[in-house]
């Protein structure tokens, strides 16, 4: 199963730092650099970023733009490389934005990208929430909480999401200052939106330790935000399983532990539904479905929850499907991928890739869905 890296480079951030132009932001401020000689860098930060990525190769598919905005160090290391975005020379903000919207539509993993804060907020402009982001630092100005420390750190967390390592998204902000108010001396910042970015795990105590009142303690947590979370007006299909019964428990309502209920507005529908019940249900009705872990090999689909049959996993869609999980039921399975058994081979295809697990309040993890195939 590859890791399905999107990769965007600014080739022109930082151009400004070295000739105290404080900013590379507009076409006209980059050609100023370049003319009194600046040199461009990201790429090099880029590479050293991808680097760190060399021993799995093998185990990633690089979806890129062409030239200078992420193709050419990419190939030149020798990574498999897919070129989803043609740029326009010379490369503009609306490129990295549109390049993001490209990767979004072919379903990558997350967003490497190499920049300063402008960057950022182009790709924030784009993907939101919607796929991980990490930042490698190449620009002058990086008050924006999405990006690595070094380039080297960055290639080592995307290393660690490849190998399969329980490692943490977060919500991180995307700052930007006025950089004609910055060459005058003032600092005028502003918030342009959160990202989520995956970070080093940091295990808090309960989970560290195990047992049933640490396991209680982070159950409430992962239940008290999926309620949070929960839309109005939208039905829930509430898988089987122990941590999903916590979420019916904690809305105090009835639970079928080795069945499927379905609920409203936080309200009992009905309880232990069949599979031609359950796609009587969904159909023309906006539904999401909350699952967790079934089995001791990892299963989502095809242990315990046949009645969630392929037709009705479709009809959901993958974006609609909520998989819930302590970081300790995670990490007892020793790096092995979630199994998606559905029965039809083309849906457990289309299901494997890397998923969002929560995982605690706010709290969550990218970990492997393997096609059962490959397991």
């Amino acid at each position: 199963m590859q890791f399905k890296l999107g990769l965007i480079v600014n080739p022109v951030a930082g151009l400004g730092g070295s000739v105290a132009l404080k900013g590379s932001d507009g076409e006209l401020t980059a050609q100023q650099a370049l003319a009194l000689g600046a040199m461009p860098k990201a790429n090099q930060r880029t590479h050293m970023a991808l680097e760190q990525l060399l021993a799995y190769q093998e185990q990633i598919a690089v979806f890129t733009v062409d030239g200078e905005m992420g193709e050419t160090t990419a190939k030149a290391l020798g990574f498999r490389t897919q070129v989803v975005y043609q740029s326009h020379q010379p490369t503009t903000p609306q490129d990295t934005e549109q390049a993001a919207k490209a990767m979004l539509a072919c379903g990558v993993d997350m967003i490497l990208f190499a920049g300063g804060d402008g960057t950022a907020r182009n790709i924030c402009a784009a993907v939101d929430d919607s796929v991980p982001v990490l930042g490698v630092p190449a620009g002058c100005k990086i008050h924006s909480g999405v990006y690595a420390i070094t380039p080297k750190a960055a290639g080592r967390v995307v290393a660690m999401l490849v190998t399969g390592e329980l490692v943490t998204l977060s919500e991180a902000d995307v700052m930007d200052i006025d950089e004609e108010a910055f060459r005058q001396g003032s600092v005028r910042a502003k918030r342009y939106g959160e990202m989520q970015v995956p970070s080093e795990l940091r295990y808090v105590q309960s989970v560290k330790n195990g047992g049933k009142e640490s396991d209680e303690l982070v159950l409430a947590d992962i239940a008290a935000y999926v309620i949070s979370e929960m839309d109005p007006d939208t039905q829930y299909i509430m898988g089987s399983g122990s941590t999903v019964a916590a979420i019916m428990e904690e809305l105090d309502l009835e639970n079928t532990l080795l069945g499927v209920d379905l609920i409203r507005d936080q309200q009992l529908v009905a309880q232990d539904m069949t599979a031609s019940q359950l796609l009587a249900n969904v159909k023309g009705a906006t539904t999401k479905l909350v699952i967790t872990l079934i089995g001791g090999q990892g299963h989502i689909f095809g242990r315990g929850n046949q009645q969630l049959s392929p037709e009705l996993i479709r009809t959901i869609g993958k974006d609609n499907i909520i998989v819930v999980a302590t970081k300790t039921k995670l990490q007892a399975l020793n790096g092995r991928p979630l199994i998606a058994d559905t029965g039809d081979e083309q849906l457990d295809e289309a299901l494997s890739g890397y998923i969002k697990v929560i995982t605690g309040y706010n709290d969550h993890v990218m970990y492997a869905v393997g096609h059962p195939d490959l397991n």
